[in-house]
Parts: C-alpha cells; sequence; structure tokens
C-alpha cells in the first residue's frame, strides 16, 4: 500500500471502545457497533469529528483481540485513503487498567507502519476517568473509594482472573505487563505540575516532539484542565508530524475531542424518549462488590420492582442455561405487561476460581444467556439498563440488535444512554448502559427510581 499521507483537513478521532462503557464522558456522537468497511466508510463521511465502534474486545481471547484489531487498522488506513481525510485511533480502555492493555496498540502500530508507512512516535497511556473516580498522580493510579484514593493495584480490579496486575505506578505497570522488554525509566512522564504550571506550553511541547521510536508516555491528570492542556500540546505534537497511538480511559475522549459538559438526562428527558405504560427491564450481570452493593440498595427501594434472580450456576449442567433464560424470559415479561420493573440479576456466587480465558469464557456463555432473554423478548420494555461491561456490549449488539446509536448523553456520571436506531428490537428506546464499578451504592436505585416515577406519572 502506497505511504499514508496526512493533509491539513481536521481530523477523524476513531475510537475503538474494548467495552460499551467508554461513551461515559461524550454526547451527541454516534456508535457503531460493527468495523465493516462500509460502517467505517459511513462514520467517516459524516459531520461529527468523533466515532465510536464498539469491539467489545475485553470479552475476547487474544486471538480474536489481535485479529479485529489488525482487520480494524486496515479498514481504516482504507477509507481514509479513500476520503483523503487524516484519522487519529483512540484506544478506549478499564480506567482501572483491565483488558488487553499491549495487545491492542501493538497490533495497531503494527499494521500503520508496515500498510500505511505510519511509524509511532509515542504511545499515551491515560487512564484517567474523573467522573469515575479515576486519577493519575506522581505515576500512581488511584481509585476514589469511599471518599478516598487508594492504590489501584490494592483494589479487587487489580484482582481481575484474566487481566489482574501488581502495580500501581504505571511506569511499573508497564514493565510488568511488557515482561521487562520496556523498562520503566525508559518512560516519558508528564507530571501534574506541568500541567498547572503557569508556563508556556514549549516544554510540553518539546517533551511530546521528543518521543521516538513508539516510547510509552504516561499522562498523569486529576482535573479536566490539565487533561485540555495536555491535548493543545497533544494537537500540535500531531501537525507538525507526530503520530501516537493512544490507550486511555473515558475522560481523555472528552479532552481531546473538545466536547463540552451537559447536565444529567432526567427521568422525564429519557421517557420523552418513549411513551409506554410497560415496565422496564433491569439486567445485572456484573459480580464486583459495587454492583452487589447497588443491587442491594435497589431491594430497599418504595418502588415495586419485580426482582429475578438468574440461577449462574446453570451453566454447569448441559443445556442449563438455555432452560433457565426462558423461564425468566417469561416471569419478566409478565411484570413488564402489568407495568413492573423487572430486575433480572444473576446469583453472587463466584463458580469459576481459574484465572485467564477460561474464567473470560465462562462469564460470556452467562451473559449470552442474559442476552437471550433481550432477544427474544415478546413484550416492549419503556426502557433497558444493563450492568457490567460484557452483559451491556451482549444485550446492546446481541440482544437488541444495535448497528448505529446516538449517545443522548449521561443519566449519572459515568453512566451513558443509547438511543437505540431504527434497525434496532426495540427502535427509539433508551439504552443505560451502567457499568460495573461506577457510581456510589446508591445511583442505580436512583436512575431507576426516577425512570419509574416519571412513566407513572
Amino acid at each position: 500500500m502506497e505511504a499514508f499521507k496526512r493533509n491539513e483537513q481536521p481530523f477523524k478521532i476513531a475510537v475503538l471502545d474494548d467495552d460499551p462503557t467508554g461513551i461515559q464522558t461524550v454526547h451527541g456522537v454516534y456508535v457503531y457497533t460493527d468495523w465493516e468497511t462500509d460502517t467505517i466508510r459511513e462514520a467517516f463521511r459524516d459531520s461529527g469529528s468523533l466515532f465510536y465502534i464498539l469491539t467489545n474486545s475485553r470479552s475476547f481471547g487474544r486471538i480474536q483481540t489481535e485479529e479485529v484489531h489488525r482487520t480494524i487498522a486496515r479498514r481504516l488506513l482504507a477509507v481514509s485513503g479513500e476520503t483523503n481525510i487524516p484519522f487519529l485511533v483512540i484506544l478506549r480502555g478499564d480506567s482501572t487498567l483491565r483488558g488487553h492493555y499491549l495487545l491492542e496498540p501493538e497490533i495497531m502500530e503494527q499494521v500503520f507502519l508496515e500498510e500505511g508507512g505510519l511509524k509511532t512516535d509515542g504511545e499515551i497511556l491515560c487512564p484517567a476517568f474523573f467522573e469515575g473516580g479515576r486519577y493519575t498522580k506522581d505515576n500512581i493510579h488511584y481509585v476514589e473509594e469511599n471518599g478516598s484514593w487508594t492504590e489501584a493495584a490494592k483494589t479487587e480490579y487489580a484482582r481481575d482472573k484474566t487481566f489482574g496486575y501488581r502495580s500501581s505506578d504505571l511506569r511499573e505497570f508497564i514493565e510488568e505487563k511488557t515482561e521487562g522488554r520496556v523498562k520503566k525509566e525508559d518512560c516519558i512522564s508528564v507530571s501534574t505540575e506541568l500541567l498547572e504550571s503557569g508556563r508556556e506550553d514549549s516544554r510540553l511541547d518539546e517533551l511530546l516532539l521528543s518521543s521516538k521510536n513508539g516510547q510509552k508516555i504516561i499522562v498523569n491528570a486529576v482535573c479536566y484542565s490539565q487533561l485540555e492542556r495536555f491535548s493543545a500540546s497533544f494537537w500540535r505534537a500531531v501537525k507538525q508530524g507526530k503520530w501516537f497511538t493512544v490507550r486511555s480511559a473515558a475522560s481523555f475522549v472528552k479532552a481531546i475531542s473538545g466536547i463540552k459538559a451537559k447536565p444529567f438526562l432526567t427521568g422525564r428527558e429519557l421517557m420523552l424518549q418513549r411513551k409506554t405504560k410497560n415496565g422496564g427491564l433491569i439486567l445485572v450481570g456484573s459480580h464486583v462488590a459495587k454492583t452487589t452493593r447497588q443491587l442491594a440498595e435497589l431491594e430497599d427501594s418504595i418502588h415495586p420492582y419485580c426482582f429475578i434472580e438468574f440461577q449462574a450456576d446453570a451453566a454447569l449442567r448441559e443445556g442449563g442455561l438455555e432452560k433457565e433464560a426462558k423461564e425468566i424470559r417469561k416471569r419478566a415479561e409478565q411484570a413488564i405487561l402489568w407495568g413492573r420493573d423487572a430486575v433480572v440479576y444473576t446469583s453472587r456466587r463466584v463458580l469459576c476460581r481459574a484465572g485467564g480465558e477460561e474464567s473470560l469464557s465462562l462469564s460470556v456463555r452467562i451473559s449470552e444467556a442474559l442476552t437471550s432473554i433481550v432477544r427474544k423478548l415478546c413484550v416492549s420494555p419503556s426502557y433497558i439498563i444493563a450492568k457490567g461491561g460484557i452483559t451491556s456490549s451482549d444485550v446492546g449488539t446481541k440482544g437488541l440488535g444495535v448497528k448505529k446509536a446516538l449517545v443522548l448523553g449521561q443519566a449519572a456520571p459515568g453512566v451513558p444512554v443509547w438511543l437505540t436506531g431504527k434497525e434496532s428490537r426495540f427502535p427509539g428506546m433508551p439504552y443505560i448502559i451502567f457499568p460495573g464499578n461506577v457510581g456510589t451504592d446508591q445511583t442505580l436505585r436512583q436512575i431507576a427510581d426516577s425512570l419509574a416515577q416519571e412513566r407513572m406519572s
């Protein structure tokens, strides 16, 4: 392929999202659930500068992740060449450092170099997600828990059976994940002090312009003003010909694209999208401790939710998941028709103590069973809330059949809302994507109660 050429046109920002929660900070943009060439071509021709492609790669094994990202990289190059529109890729990943951090950028960089002539100067790592209480300072990544900052490696997320890690210091995290191929002292660190300094931007500009050979660049940030300052220098470096790969959480996307904040969506605003007296459907697949606490709070609501437990141990019996899903679907349909909100939640027991892809495979199978409830639902709910990354992706793509959705905004900090497209199973329905590790213990109840109250008014 002829070497990819950048020009002076505005860049298209392609955000490859490893689960559906990455739209937590944006609104008024489209998210696509496939990466066919025609889909990417449509995204490039759209008037907006930013679009999302939901890869859902956090639920993939290594081989599938590599195949998907290699394919997308090739198609981005091809469409960019057709349209003569340059692009930037952001690999949106988990703010608690889970996912295929190393593999995804390596594959994209390889294709861009070999088939597009684009040599990566720097690889940016920026896991800050302020709405969810994720901050990086002095190269240490923190998760806010109960009003205090906890080092990421000391949280339950670091013990993830598939994507666990030992280091909160992002320099050491990189060295750990690269198995020593990249030494911590070889990383470039952009400090919060530099981003807060009143100096001219030249020092930060020089730091980015000095990067070469895919050098790892850690962006410390505890607020949006810091990311906005970094973004300004970033764009100046890009215009001077530097090529970066970005691995980030959701806050970086908002800063780099210049999207302004918008008030949280109210129950009234969401229910205006869909006039019906039918109840809603809440699907809870996530097993993190925060989700379990949020579920317990929902049970204390004054509204008459219909709680239905999905017995996850059905996965241990031949045909058990299919039978369980069918029975639960019938109970949920009845509740929805009666005007009650059905809450379908997986049993809280951990079935698989093994790690790696075995644990991931079991989670995917259970999620697929939950998804089948939506796919075969014979009544139209007023809304759907899906709790958990794998669950929300499967519900959106396989259950609802969404190909293209408009991001309306957020129902609460870090809780995005899709408006389903005309091609979906339930067109024009608010679909609320609720990450397992986001919100206070009361957030799920607050959102659900607001919807229930508005629907019944």
